[in-house]
């Protein structure tokens, strides 16, 4: 079959309702009954985001948080006491290591700054545990593959936070439009950010608030002066702890077409880029980059800036798949299907479900429109873990597409196309590139090895 006309389904443990078919509602196909030990290494603005959808689904128990800065700390114990149903606080860690040794966990979330990743993750499998890791997976390839490596190695579930396999209404799109041929042959996908998210400030250093453990909070990554600006939720500003805006938004939306075009690794990669107009900010990310990802006979092509006006201001963040016979359009709020010529054109917009979880209308900082996807997303991992298979964005999927993202940063550093290897984890011919795909880390901290974890 054509890879074009054929594209699998996907993201088990949804069940149709309405939503054409497609609702967030679910019936859970895990075991309901059981409860499991949760623990917690993160606890910002996601990693509470996440954990809550979780104790809204099953009869977890958040036994343990770790952070490095302990009035976040503090305010998630009191949060996550006041939702699970014994009421008692977790109890709380300021290093993973210890957390990891003294608790016995069926689950740990990690939902650190993207630096911090890798390192808790490998330590949650060897301790036994299944994990819900944030994207992207990790900061460089190789910490990628050695992701990989110990979740097969030691046999655990690894569910990475890449929601938009489990979103109900591009759920839709993909059963409704892409599988029943509506677009018939296609040739070309764009995906986008034009969202102004990147740091204008320029705020001098400074010493770091006596509750942070900065020490600790720059783990492996290179040590800088602390700045306001990265502490809490700004430091996706720095390429020190993070791949910029190609690993915070582009990795969303690639994975997310990879996934409804059942697409593997790309054979090349290319990109161009830097801080073009926003050139005093601290940050040290671009404000412009275009990417493109050779599929074969198709290329999904990224453009972010975080400048100007988007060319649709219904879809400042998405992707446009081209086919012959129409286009779609889609983001996390809504699709469009816009047929060529005569035809029907369909729109869905994204579902709330404010009546069956109250909280998500009052909850701090949650993005109310990912919920659904959120709580699908867990039902998911819970169904995987119980039957021990691969959920809908397993680590290897996390791999592909981070490390995808991160190959694009060096195709625009060192000013050339790569051509990767899937099978040996290396650019093909580019000594340059290769060295690139391992950030060394800083002292005390040992960077993985894949074949060694």
């Amino acid at each position: 079959m054509d890879r074009r006309h054929f594209l699998r389904t996907g993201a088990a443990g949804l069940a149709m309702s309405s939503l054409g078919g497609y609702a967030a509602n679910f019936d859970a196909n895990f075991d309901q009954q059981k409860k499991r030990r949760v623990g917690l290494i993160g606890s910002g603005w996601y990693g509470k985001s996440a954990l809550l959808r979780l104790l809204q689904i099953a009869p977890a128990e958040v036994v343990a948080l770790c952070d490095v800065d302990s009035k976040m700390l503090a305010e998630a114990a009191e949060i996550v006491a006041s939702r699970q149903a014994s009421g008692k606080k977790p109890r709380l860690y300021h290093d993973f290591r210890e957390m990891l040794s003294k608790e016995e966990m069926d689950i740990v979330q990690v939902s650190t700054p993207d630096h911090w990743h890798c390192l808790p993750m490998i330590a949650a499998v060897k301790a036994g545990a299944d994990v819900y890791v944030e994207k992207p997976i990790s900061i460089d390839a190789v910490e990628g593959h050695a992701m990989l490596a110990a979740a097969r190695k030691y046999n655990r579930v690894v569910q990475v936070g890449m929601q938009r396999r489990s979103t109900p209404h591009l759920i839709e799109a993909r059963d409704r439009i892409l599988n029943e041929g509506k677009l018939g042959k296609i040739g070309w996908v764009e995906v986008y950010c034009y969202y102004h998210m990147r740091a204008r400030q320029n705020p001098p250093d400074e010493n770091p608030p006596e509750w942070l453990d900065y020490e600790m909070w720059t783990g492996p990554a290179p040590m800088r002066p602390y700045n306001r600006l990265t502490h809490p939720r700004g430091w996706r500003a720095f390429m020190e702890y993070s791949n910029g805006i190609m690993g915070d938004m582009c990795v969303h939306m690639y994975d997310m077409v990879r996934w409804l075009l059942n697409l593997d690794w790309p054979q090349r990669i290319s990109s161009t880029g830097g801080i073009y107009i926003d050139k005093d900010s601290k940050a040290t990310t671009s404000d412009t980059q275009l990417a493109t990802f050779h599929h074969d006979d198709l290329d999904v092509v990224w453009q972010h800036r975080a400048w100007g006006q988007s060319p649709d201001p219904k879809y400042p963040w998405g992707a446009t798949i081209y086919g012959d016979k129409g286009t779609l359009k889609l983001s996390v709020m809504s699709y469009d299907f816009i047929p060529l010529g005569r035809g029907e054109a369909i729109h869905q917009d994204v579902q709330y479900e404010f009546e069956q979880y109250p909280e998500d209308k009052t909850e701090k900082d949650l993005e109310r429109h990912i919920a659904p996807a959120l709580r699908s997303h867990w039902n998911n991992f819970l169904s995987a873990i119980d039957n021990r298979g691969r959920p809908v964005s397993d680590i290897e999927q996390g791999y592909i597409s981070s490390a995808s993202c991160i190959l694009a940063n060096i195709a625009a550093k060192v000013g050339r196309t790569l051509a990767w290897d899937p099978e040996n984890h290396c650019v093909i011919g580019d000594e340059e590139a290769n060295r690139l795909l391992l950030r060394p880390y800083r002292e005390p901290w040992e960077h993985p090895d894949p074949n060694t974890v």
